[in-house]
Protein backbone atom coordinates (compact mmCIF):
# COMPACT_ATOMS: atom_id res chain seq x y z
CA UNK A 1 0.00 0.00 0.00
CA UNK A 2 2.93 2.65 0.90
CA UNK A 3 4.79 1.72 -2.53
CA UNK A 4 1.12 2.12 -4.60
CA UNK A 5 0.99 5.33 -2.62
CA UNK A 6 3.99 6.87 -3.37
CA UNK A 7 4.11 6.07 -6.74
CA UNK A 8 0.70 7.71 -7.34
CA UNK A 9 2.07 10.83 -5.41
CA UNK A 10 5.27 10.90 -7.47
CA UNK A 11 3.18 10.78 -11.18
CA UNK A 12 1.10 13.85 -9.44
CA UNK A 13 4.43 15.36 -8.72
CA UNK A 14 5.83 14.67 -12.77
CA UNK A 15 2.20 15.58 -14.16
CA UNK A 16 2.66 18.90 -11.87
CA UNK A 17 6.11 19.62 -13.06
CA UNK A 18 5.16 19.30 -16.98
CA UNK A 19 2.45 21.51 -16.63
CA UNK A 20 4.91 24.05 -15.22
CA UNK A 21 7.54 23.38 -18.29
CA UNK A 22 4.50 23.76 -20.45
CA UNK A 23 3.44 26.45 -18.89
CA UNK A 24 6.98 28.30 -19.32
CA UNK A 25 7.49 26.98 -22.28
CA UNK A 26 4.22 28.73 -24.01
CA UNK A 27 5.31 31.88 -22.20
CA UNK A 28 8.38 32.60 -24.07
CA UNK A 29 7.56 30.97 -27.29
CA UNK A 30 5.01 33.80 -26.92
CA UNK A 31 8.24 35.80 -27.04
CA UNK A 32 9.65 34.43 -29.69
CA UNK A 33 11.30 31.51 -28.68
CA UNK A 34 11.07 28.22 -30.99
CA UNK A 35 10.35 24.80 -29.43
CA UNK A 36 10.23 21.52 -30.84
CA UNK A 37 9.87 18.04 -29.14
CA UNK A 38 12.63 15.43 -29.25
CA UNK A 39 10.43 12.54 -29.28
CA UNK A 40 10.74 11.57 -25.94
CA UNK A 41 6.69 12.20 -25.67
CA UNK A 42 6.77 15.08 -23.35
CA UNK A 43 4.00 16.87 -25.76
CA UNK A 44 1.91 13.49 -25.36
CA UNK A 45 2.67 13.24 -21.28
CA UNK A 46 2.00 16.72 -20.96
CA UNK A 47 -1.20 16.24 -22.69
CA UNK A 48 -2.21 13.67 -20.53
CA UNK A 49 -1.03 15.59 -17.58
CA UNK A 50 -3.55 18.59 -18.68
CA UNK A 51 -1.11 21.22 -20.34
CA UNK A 52 -1.70 23.31 -23.12
CA UNK A 53 0.28 21.63 -25.73
CA UNK A 54 -2.81 20.86 -27.93
CA UNK A 55 -5.11 22.55 -30.69
CA UNK A 56 -9.10 22.43 -30.75
CA UNK A 57 -8.72 19.16 -33.15
CA UNK A 58 -6.70 17.47 -30.64
CA UNK A 59 -3.48 18.00 -32.90
CA UNK A 60 0.29 19.18 -30.60
CA UNK A 61 0.38 23.29 -30.70
CA UNK A 62 4.09 22.17 -31.50
CA UNK A 63 5.98 19.62 -33.78
CA UNK A 64 8.27 16.70 -33.49
CA UNK A 65 12.16 17.32 -34.83
CA UNK A 66 10.91 14.46 -37.18
CA UNK A 67 7.89 16.79 -38.15
CA UNK A 68 10.67 19.24 -38.37
CA UNK A 69 13.79 18.25 -39.67
CA UNK A 70 14.92 14.58 -39.46
CA UNK A 71 11.71 13.34 -41.16
CA UNK A 72 13.29 14.53 -44.73
CA UNK A 73 16.21 13.12 -44.32
CA UNK A 74 14.71 9.67 -43.44
CA UNK A 75 12.50 10.23 -46.62
CA UNK A 76 15.52 10.38 -48.89
CA UNK A 77 16.77 7.15 -47.03
CA UNK A 78 19.33 8.48 -44.78
CA UNK A 79 19.22 7.03 -41.39
CA UNK A 80 21.95 5.41 -38.73
CA UNK A 81 23.98 2.42 -40.81
CA UNK A 82 26.21 1.14 -37.78
CA UNK A 83 28.94 -1.11 -37.99
CA UNK A 84 31.40 -2.97 -35.33
CA UNK A 85 35.30 -4.21 -36.22
CA UNK A 86 34.88 -8.10 -34.00
CA UNK A 87 39.05 -7.75 -34.15
CA UNK A 88 38.91 -4.80 -31.81
CA UNK A 89 41.65 -3.65 -33.13
CA UNK A 90 41.73 0.52 -34.27
CA UNK A 91 43.26 0.01 -37.27
CA UNK A 92 40.36 -1.92 -38.76
CA UNK A 93 38.11 0.62 -37.43
CA UNK A 94 40.23 3.02 -39.65
CA UNK A 95 40.13 1.46 -42.45
CA UNK A 96 36.36 1.04 -42.61
CA UNK A 97 36.29 4.88 -41.88
CA UNK A 98 38.72 5.04 -45.39
CA UNK A 99 36.19 2.49 -47.64
CA UNK A 100 33.13 4.36 -46.08
CA UNK A 101 34.29 7.99 -47.30
CA UNK A 102 35.66 6.05 -50.60
CA UNK A 103 32.24 5.18 -51.21
CA UNK A 104 30.21 9.23 -50.26
CA UNK A 105 33.31 10.26 -52.41
CA UNK A 106 31.66 8.06 -54.97
CA UNK A 107 28.26 9.17 -54.58
CA UNK A 108 28.75 12.47 -54.82
CA UNK A 109 30.18 11.89 -58.20
CA UNK A 110 26.76 10.35 -59.15
CA UNK A 111 24.85 13.70 -59.71
CA UNK A 112 22.61 13.76 -56.36
CA UNK A 113 19.92 15.58 -56.02
CA UNK A 114 20.27 18.90 -54.00
CA UNK A 115 18.90 17.43 -50.72
CA UNK A 116 20.70 14.18 -51.07
CA UNK A 117 24.34 16.47 -52.04
CA UNK A 118 24.10 18.08 -48.60
CA UNK A 119 23.79 14.83 -46.35
CA UNK A 120 26.50 13.24 -48.41
CA UNK A 121 28.61 15.95 -48.08
CA UNK A 122 27.74 16.48 -44.18
CA UNK A 123 28.70 12.49 -43.88
CA UNK A 124 31.87 12.64 -45.41
CA UNK A 125 32.84 15.42 -42.91
CA UNK A 126 31.41 13.13 -40.20
CA UNK A 127 33.48 9.84 -41.37
CA UNK A 128 36.88 12.03 -42.03
CA UNK A 129 36.68 13.73 -38.73
CA UNK A 130 35.42 10.76 -36.58
CA UNK A 131 38.44 9.19 -36.70
CA UNK A 132 40.62 12.25 -35.40
CA UNK A 133 38.01 13.15 -32.63
CA UNK A 134 38.34 9.56 -30.64
CA UNK A 135 34.88 8.52 -30.89
CA UNK A 136 35.24 5.11 -29.93
CA UNK A 137 33.78 3.85 -26.28
CA UNK A 138 34.31 0.07 -25.53
CA UNK A 139 34.08 -1.60 -28.76
CA UNK A 140 35.48 -0.41 -32.21
CA UNK A 141 32.48 0.84 -33.83
CA UNK A 142 31.12 3.72 -36.50
CA UNK A 143 27.61 5.28 -37.08
CA UNK A 144 27.10 7.22 -40.04
CA UNK A 145 23.94 8.20 -41.69
CA UNK A 146 24.06 6.69 -45.41
CA UNK A 147 21.21 5.56 -47.37
CA UNK A 148 20.33 2.75 -49.16
CA UNK A 149 23.17 2.98 -51.99
CA UNK A 150 25.17 3.62 -49.57
CA UNK A 151 25.21 0.82 -47.15
CA UNK A 152 24.88 -1.45 -49.57
CA UNK A 153 28.13 -0.41 -51.46
CA UNK A 154 29.72 0.03 -47.93
CA UNK A 155 28.69 -3.32 -46.91
CA UNK A 156 29.84 -4.67 -50.53
CA UNK A 157 33.18 -3.40 -49.58
CA UNK A 158 33.80 -4.20 -45.91
CA UNK A 159 32.80 -7.97 -47.03
CA UNK A 160 35.43 -7.56 -49.36
CA UNK A 161 37.92 -6.31 -47.46
CA UNK A 162 37.52 -8.81 -44.97
CA UNK A 163 37.77 -11.74 -47.60
CA UNK A 164 40.86 -10.05 -48.59
CA UNK A 165 42.34 -9.62 -45.35
CA UNK A 166 42.75 -5.83 -45.45
CA UNK A 167 40.57 -6.18 -42.41
CA UNK A 168 41.22 -9.21 -40.11
CA UNK A 169 38.16 -10.23 -38.53
CA UNK A 170 34.63 -9.79 -39.58
CA UNK A 171 32.94 -7.03 -38.98
CA UNK A 172 28.99 -7.07 -37.52
CA UNK A 173 26.37 -4.48 -39.32
CA UNK A 174 23.28 -3.45 -37.62
CA UNK A 175 21.51 0.31 -37.57
CA UNK A 176 20.11 2.41 -34.48
CA UNK A 177 16.05 1.45 -34.28
CA UNK A 178 15.53 5.07 -34.79
CA UNK A 179 15.88 4.82 -39.10
CA UNK A 180 14.19 4.90 -42.18
CA UNK A 181 12.32 1.55 -41.96
CA UNK A 182 12.84 0.47 -37.96
CA UNK A 183 10.09 2.22 -35.70
CA UNK A 184 6.51 3.41 -35.76
CA UNK A 185 5.59 5.78 -33.18
CA UNK A 186 3.33 8.63 -34.14
CA UNK A 187 5.14 10.89 -31.57
CA UNK A 188 8.52 10.60 -33.18
CA UNK A 189 9.45 8.50 -35.98
CA UNK A 190 6.54 8.36 -38.03
CA UNK A 191 5.15 11.55 -36.96
CA UNK A 192 5.58 13.19 -40.31
CA UNK A 193 3.34 11.14 -42.10
CA UNK A 194 0.35 12.58 -42.60
CA UNK A 195 -1.60 9.55 -44.31
CA UNK A 196 -3.51 8.14 -41.48
CA UNK A 197 -1.02 4.99 -41.00
CA UNK A 198 1.22 6.85 -38.24
CA UNK A 199 -0.92 5.14 -35.97
CA UNK A 200 -0.20 1.91 -37.50
CA UNK A 201 3.10 -0.35 -35.97
CA UNK A 202 3.01 -2.54 -39.28
CA UNK A 203 6.07 -1.04 -40.43
CA UNK A 204 8.88 -2.42 -37.85
CA UNK A 205 6.98 -5.99 -38.33
CA UNK A 206 7.40 -5.99 -41.69
CA UNK A 207 11.14 -4.40 -41.61
CA UNK A 208 12.02 -7.40 -39.43
CA UNK A 209 10.60 -10.02 -41.10
CA UNK A 210 11.60 -9.26 -44.58
CA UNK A 211 15.24 -8.88 -42.69
CA UNK A 212 15.08 -11.92 -41.35
CA UNK A 213 13.73 -13.44 -44.81
CA UNK A 214 16.85 -12.04 -46.96
CA UNK A 215 19.67 -13.39 -44.45
CA UNK A 216 19.57 -11.58 -41.14
CA UNK A 217 22.19 -13.06 -38.71
CA UNK A 218 19.72 -12.09 -36.41
CA UNK A 219 16.51 -9.76 -36.07
CA UNK A 220 14.69 -8.16 -33.06
CA UNK A 221 11.40 -6.85 -32.10
CA UNK A 222 11.26 -4.51 -28.95
CA UNK A 223 8.94 -2.24 -27.75
CA UNK A 224 9.21 1.47 -26.02
CA UNK A 225 12.54 2.71 -27.68
CA UNK A 226 13.05 6.74 -26.98
CA UNK A 227 8.74 6.99 -26.73
CA UNK A 228 7.77 4.27 -24.00
CA UNK A 229 6.26 1.24 -23.45
CA UNK A 230 3.01 0.71 -25.77
CA UNK A 231 4.36 3.96 -27.38
CA UNK A 232 6.27 2.50 -29.99
CA UNK A 233 7.39 -0.54 -31.86
CA UNK A 234 10.82 -1.32 -32.93
CA UNK A 235 12.55 -3.33 -35.04
CA UNK A 236 16.20 -4.20 -35.68
CA UNK A 237 18.56 -6.56 -37.22
CA UNK A 238 22.24 -8.00 -36.74
CA UNK A 239 24.29 -9.09 -40.17
CA UNK A 240 27.72 -10.62 -40.03
CA UNK A 241 30.27 -10.14 -42.56
CA UNK A 242 32.63 -13.19 -42.26
CA UNK A 243 33.86 -12.51 -45.98
CA UNK A 244 32.16 -14.97 -47.82
CA UNK A 245 30.34 -14.53 -51.26
CA UNK A 246 27.20 -15.54 -49.42
CA UNK A 247 27.74 -13.10 -46.81
CA UNK A 248 28.19 -10.30 -49.66
CA UNK A 249 25.15 -10.98 -51.29
CA UNK A 250 23.06 -11.23 -48.37
CA UNK A 251 23.81 -8.05 -46.77
CA UNK A 252 23.24 -5.91 -49.83
CA UNK A 253 19.62 -7.58 -50.29
CA UNK A 254 18.87 -7.42 -46.72
CA UNK A 255 19.66 -3.92 -47.12
CA UNK A 256 18.12 -2.68 -49.57
CA UNK A 257 14.52 -4.18 -48.11
CA UNK A 258 15.76 -2.67 -44.76
CA UNK A 259 16.17 0.88 -45.93
CA UNK A 260 13.33 0.85 -49.05
CA UNK A 261 10.65 -0.41 -46.94
CA UNK A 262 10.53 3.14 -44.74
CA UNK A 263 11.57 5.08 -48.19
CA UNK A 264 8.54 3.31 -49.92
CA UNK A 265 6.02 3.87 -46.92
CA UNK A 266 6.93 7.73 -46.88
CA UNK A 267 6.39 8.11 -50.57
CA UNK A 268 2.90 6.73 -50.23
CA UNK A 269 2.38 9.38 -47.96
CA UNK A 270 2.73 11.65 -50.94
CA UNK A 271 6.06 13.13 -49.68
CA UNK A 272 8.00 14.41 -52.46
CA UNK A 273 11.64 13.33 -51.30
CA UNK A 274 10.48 9.65 -50.49
CA UNK A 275 8.82 9.64 -54.14
CA UNK A 276 12.23 10.75 -55.53
CA UNK A 277 14.03 8.62 -53.49
CA UNK A 278 12.08 5.25 -54.36
CA UNK A 279 11.90 5.82 -57.70
CA UNK A 280 16.03 6.23 -57.76
CA UNK A 281 16.14 3.08 -55.96
CA UNK A 282 13.94 1.10 -58.59
CA UNK A 283 16.00 2.42 -61.45
CA UNK A 284 18.85 1.43 -60.22
CA UNK A 285 18.60 -1.72 -58.26
CA UNK A 286 17.68 -4.98 -60.48
CA UNK A 287 14.39 -6.78 -60.29
CA UNK A 288 12.92 -3.88 -58.28
CA UNK A 289 8.91 -3.57 -58.60
CA UNK A 290 7.61 -1.22 -56.42
CA UNK A 291 4.02 0.02 -55.71
CA UNK A 292 4.33 3.98 -56.52
CA UNK A 293 2.50 6.80 -55.28
CA UNK A 294 0.09 8.78 -57.58
CA UNK A 295 -1.02 12.42 -55.88
CA UNK A 296 -4.67 13.15 -57.13
CA UNK A 297 -5.30 16.07 -58.37
CA UNK A 298 -6.57 18.52 -55.25
CA UNK A 299 -8.52 20.62 -57.74
CA UNK A 300 -10.31 17.39 -59.00
CA UNK A 301 -10.99 15.93 -55.63
CA UNK A 302 -12.58 18.94 -54.88
CA UNK A 303 -15.29 18.83 -57.62
CA UNK A 304 -16.03 15.39 -57.22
Amino acid sequence: KQWYQRRVRDKELVQESLRRQVKAINYLCGKGMHFWDYGNAFLLESSRAGAEVTRANGEFIYPTYVQLTIGNVFSLGFGPFRWVCTSGLPEDLARTDKIAADVIQAQLTESPTTEEEGNLQDNLTWINEAGKNDMVVGSQARILYSNQAGRTRMATAFNEAVASGHISAPIVLSRDHHDVSGTDSPFRETSNITDGSMWCADMAIQNVIGDALRGATYVSIHNGGGVGWGEVMNGGFGMVLDGTKEAGETAESMLHWDVSNGVCRRSWDGHHLARSAIAKTQETVPGYNLTHCVVADEALLKNL
